[in-house]
């Protein structure tokens, strides 16, 4: 059971289930004493549900415990939980619309669900349960976590990527956030169907992926920067190879011929980590035909651009901005952290000669979605300046009526840059996409079972003499659905 958004932190919590969370806890540390662990993983879920129920009931009879029988199914399924799962939030993680789970205490747990955070009923005995399943939590994955090592980022073996904090660093007792990945292989087309970008945007990053245009995409935390990149994949050759390198592996590429590689942390000696760096300057050494970084935010930011500049065009990766000209602003910071004196505008024309496009994303109010800005990068000017065209925008027009954000796509028909490319690569490609029209469209607000989109977008675009936005030769698109359903 999920509580409403507008519940508060501070809630009264019913005084029996902190008793049965007591309950469940000490049961469970007769268990894990009774059992053999070891021997129970190996059997059967009928004999483990069995032993499960025989220990209980005993428990139930020494303690002089009466229990009704919803009570008592309920307490055996949820010491599977903790003997098996991750305690109160297995049921949490067998939910595939919740993104985040956020444990801020053993009296408070948050969940984001379609880019709203949810605080829920979901409680802990206490903080020494929320650290038993934290160390549960990290000792699958090979790691620690104690007062000498009192943070760990860690990846599930379901692809979520977890973070810990333990004293003496979290105050007001230890801290757990899973950031859950879907394992559906999305395409722009499923993006279209929820109102994150126009089918003219998404044809237009078509061609630049077959162009072999390198690009950055920005945006900031669970903006959909990577669920972007996952999309794009597709649209890469399939005779083409592909290595990805990430901190924690989050990329789930649509394409057959992909060499994955993870950063390693140092061991508690300090010794033997593996950097972005590092696994960049090793992907020159295994002929890759692009490179993709999950997301650069630090020196390996030089290595990427000179893969960009030296064969490998067509690569991408991700970084946390505000917006456009943020994005290289903070690349070019990354540049200096290599040590190397450079100008600032020689830094600036390295990047330009890499790096031709930026598509930001961006988490608007009510937890929309949407694909903000597409610019492509002209030149360097004489005063050292970036010169970007925008090609694509959105533009917010207020809240609607659900107070979430709402606004219109629009498209200015510049596109210099990548139009030459397009005919370099002997792509075809509509300029009728970027002329001045305006359209409105509908959008398919679900997918089907099969991850299809349900109904075709409808689009009618006549010319028009004056639009009435501010950018020369400009399109608009009426938003006219719901916010992207899952990042």
């Amino acid at each position: 059971m999920i509580m409403p958004n507008h519940a508060a932190p501070d809630r009264k919590i019913d005084q029996a289930e902190i008793e049965f969370q007591r309950l469940k806890t000490s049961l469970h540390e007769e268990m894990v004493d009774s059992l053999d662990l070891g021997a129970v993983t190996s059997r059967n879920e009928d004999a483990i549900r069995n032993d499960i129920r025989n220990l209980s009931s005993k428990y139930c009879q020494r303690k002089n415990l009466k229990l009704d029988d919803p009570t008592r199914r309920r307490l055996e399924k949820e010491l599977d939980y903790e003997l098996f799962g991750l305690g109160p939030i297995e049921p949490l993680m067998q939910d595939p619309t919740i993104s985040d789970i956020l444990v801020n205490g053993a009296r408070e747990v948050y969940i984001e669900r379609h880019g709203q955070l949810e605080l829920t009923d979901v409680i802990f005995a206490d903080d020494a349960h929320v650290l038993r399943i934290i160390q549960r939590v990290v000792g699958r994955v090979g790691r620690r976590i104690d007062e000498v090592s009192p943070m760990v980022d860690a990846r599930l073996p379901d692809g979520s990527r977890v973070n810990a904090v333990v004293a003496p660093l979290a105050l007001g007792g230890p801290k757990l956030s899973i950031r859950r990945f879907g394992v559906e292989h999305l395409h722009l087309k499923n993006l279209i169907a929820t109102s994150s970008l126009t089918q003219e945007m998404a044809d237009f990053l078509e061609a630049c992926v077959a162009s072999r245009i390198s690009f950055l995409i920005s945006g900031g935390t669970g903006a959909g920067k990577t669920t972007m990149l996952n999309a794009m994949s597709c649209f890469i050759p399939h005779d083409e190879r592909i290595v990805t390198i990430e901190d924690s592996a989050e990329l789930l590429l649509q394409h057959p011929h992909v060499l994955s590689m993870e950063t390693r942390p140092a061991n508690a000696e300090g010794a033997g980590a593996v950097t972005q760096r590092d696994l960049v300057r090793n992907s020159l050494r295994m002929r890759p035909d692009r490179i993709i970084v999950g997301e650069v935010r630090g020196p390996e930011a030089l290595d990427m651009l000179q893969a960009m500049n030296t064969g490998h065009e067509g690569s991408l990766t991700t970084i946390h901005a505000n917006d456009a000209r943020d994005a290289l602003a903070r690349l070019e910071m990354m540049v200096a952290m290599t040590g190397f004196e450079l100008p600032v505008k020689v830094i600036r024309q390295y990047v330009a000669a890499g790096i031709k496009l930026v598509v930001h994303v961006a988490r608007l109010k009510g937890g929309v979605r949407r694909v903000t800005r597409i610019a492509e990068i002209r030149e360097v000017n004489e005063n050292g300046e970036y010169v970007l065209d925008d090609i694509f925008g959105f533009r917010q027009e207020g809240l609607d009526d659900n107070c979430r954000a709402k606004g219109r796509f629009y498209a200015t028909g510049h596109s210099a840059v990548c139009r030459e490319r397009f005919a370099d690569a002997g792509i075809e490609f509509d300029d009728s996409l970027l002329r001045q029209y305006e359209s409105d469209l509908v959008y398919a607000k679900y997918l089907n079972a099969d991850g299809e989109v349900a109904s075709a977008s409808e689009s009618v675009s006549e010319p028009v003499s004056e639009p009435e936005i501010d950018e020369d030769a400009a399109v608009d698109m009426r938003d006219t659905v719901d916010d992207w359903e899952q990042s």
